[in-house]
């Protein structure tokens, strides 16, 4: 895919220029670890706050641990979700949009980590 060298100004246009970098392979930047890594879409508004929209494809890496405030896709007794992970005070996943509430991992509930979401493509 073609990319181009100079920025694109989302403000005031500046002059056009003519020059194009080679082209970059997306799986290269996106993608740091391929046998670790799976797409997944997104569904709902709980995480808008970090950009990732209803429909948005998430990027995810098995390999990478998570860490406080780490966006992570879950599975809560089998239900996968997509959520901040929150360490401390109490662990629990937390959505970025105030209108959701947060899920906190209660004794006897089943939870697994999934991966750790390195990127989200959204179409607009």
């Amino acid at each position: 895919m073609p990319y181009f060298l100079e920025s694109v100004h989302a403000g005031f246009p500046s002059p056009a220029s003519d020059y194009i970098e080679s082209p970059i392979d997306l799986n290269k930047h996106l993608i740091k670890n391929g046998a670790a890594t799976f797409l997944v879409r997104a569904q709902g508004q709980s995480m808008v706050g970090s950009g990732i929209t209803d429909q948005a494809v998430l990027i995810v890496d098995r390999s990478i641990k998570p860490s406080h405030n780490s966006i992570v896709v879950a599975t809560i007794d089998g239900e996968f979700v997509c959520k901040r992970l929150k360490l401390k005070p109490r662990m629990c996943l937390m959505p970025d949009n105030p209108e959701y509430p947060p899920i906190f991992i209660n004794h006897g509930q089943e939870l697994e980590i999934v991966g750790t979401v390195t990127a989200a493509i959204n179409k607009f």
